[in-house]
């Protein structure tokens, strides 16, 4: 299981290593930075594909810090056709609610850092 350690603006504590761009964490602890999206604060179907692939439980998606970013409603269909939980909340919330979720479920998550 990842744990996040800790998070504070552009930065993100991982299992000991420190990341400074967006990421992806996979449900198979693997882990994506740096993580670039089509649209700067747009979070589409194609910015997830192979996350979405693994057949999470749950998506956990940090917004950044000011919760900017968001997701497309194409996604969020997608998502709630295949029963993929989608939960999208500021990074700081979403890092907490990833770690409460990750010892117990199949989770993936996407977080922006910044804004």
């Amino acid at each position: 299981m990842v744990l996040i350690e800790a998070y504070s603006f552009g930065r993100m504590v991982v299992d000991g290593a420190a990341y400074t761009k967006d990421i992806i964490i996979f449900p198979d602890n693997r882990i994506l930075s740096p993580w670039w999206r089509a649209q700067g604060h747009s979070l589409a179907v194609a910015d997830l594909t192979d996350l979405i692939a693994m057949q999470p439980e749950c998506i956990i998606a940090g917004t950044g810090a000011s919760g900017l970013m968001r997701p497309e409603a194409e996604l969020t269909r997608l998502l709630s056709d295949r029963n993929i939980e989608f939960i999208t909340l500021p990074t700081d919330q979403a890092v907490r609610e990833f770690n409460q979720r990750a010892a117990k479920e199949k989770v993936g998550g996407c977080f922006h850092l910044t804004c």
